[in-house]
């Protein structure tokens, strides 16, 4: 996760924020004369030992993750500055991660009746509280806007559309649950407990540390505010059937236009240095935010090496925003 401070206005508040981390016990007296007593390069090295290098080899395998320390913010194209006193902390994405998800529900399914469609709605409901991710519910609604342009087409345009049917690409046990309104949460948490101590009771125990984190995650940060940028935050995470499925399809459409704009950071929070209580609620924003990333990509990392296939290079250069 490379850091950067983007100093423009504020001098000071480059110090404060220095101190600020000595203060929170992100850095340490000892590193100020490591960095040669460089505010930027000892807030930035702070920053990295306190994720701690394995958490940032983790993530930098799995997605490309940008946290930046700002006294400017970008609003209609425009930078603008913060109050005196105030910084923000952002966390962009310049790709989204990548799991193939279809081989581990079938074989859950296979353990027990309803395990593994228990499993994905679980992993579904938790990301949702935290972090914005594409999965089936976004292919569908793409699905579906396709119809109502086509709607609005005369016949021969109406003829050039392809659509994509996005329940044909779901597993059976997937597909049951919505077309039956069938959705349990309680039964899916005690079926998963059921099994935390089974053959792939590692997944359930990734999974049920994220649910934990997920439900602790704070929300009592400022962030920036509605309005400031053209898009939604890039998804951190493509949950897709099997390669190459509908889901992918919908996805590789529709993130052709994803970085036209300015979208909203991942993570977006404005604090004072100086202000103790401000200064915790960020640390532990940031923590929770880090904690459940890592969770989320060593369970990524354990379905896709239990899977049949291996894990492809991407260049980062290229213009699919898919981690793979």
């Amino acid at each position: 996760m490379p850091t950067s401070y983007n100093h423009e206005v504020h001098s000071e508040l480059l110090y404060d924020f220095c101190a600020a981390l000595v203060r929170c016990g992100v850095a340490r007296p000892s590193q100020w004369k490591q960095a040669g007593e460089s505010g930027n390069v000892f807030a930035q090295n702070a920053i990295r030992e306190a994720i701690t290098t394995d958490r940032l080899d983790l993530l930098q395998r799995n997605l490309e993750y940008h946290l930046q320390i700002e006294d400017v913010i970008e609003k209609y194209g425009y930078d603008r500055a913060l109050e005196s006193s105030e910084l923000a902390v952002m966390i962009t994405s310049g790709n989204c991660g990548y799991v193939e998800i279809g081989e581990a529900v079938e074989a859950l399914e296979a353990e027990e009746t309803g395990l593994g469609a228990a499993f994905y709605w679980q992993f579904t409901y938790s990301l949702y509280r935290v972090m914005r991710i594409y999965n089936h519910d976004d292919a569908k609604m793409r699905e579906e806007m396709l119809h109502e342009w086509a709607e609005q087409e005369d016949e021969e345009s109406r003829e050039q559309y392809e659509f994509p049917e996005v329940d044909k690409g779901l597993p059976e046990c997937i597909l049951k649950t919505l077309k039956g309104n069938s959705r349990h949460e309680f039964r899916d948490r005690q079926l998963l407990l059921k099994h935390k101590s089974g053959k792939f009771g590692s997944w359930i125990t990734r999974l049920r540390r994220i649910q934990r984190l997920a439900r602790l995650y704070p929300k009592s940060g400022r962030d920036l505010g509605d309005g400031y940028y053209d898009s939604m935050p890039l998804p951190t995470l493509l949950v897709a059937f099997k390669e190459h499925d509908v889901i992918c399809a919908c996805f590789d459409e529709e993130s052709q236009s994803m970085l036209e704009g300015s979208p909203e950071p991942a993570l977006s929070i404005v604090f004072s240095p100086n202000d103790e209580d401000e200064v915790r609620k960020a640390k532990k924003i940031i923590e929770r935010f880090v904690l459940i990333n890592c969770e989320l990509f060593q369970l990524v990392e354990e379905i896709q090496s239990w899977g049949s296939h291996e894990r492809r290079d991407i260049d980062r250069g290229e213009l699919s925003l898919r981690a793979a």
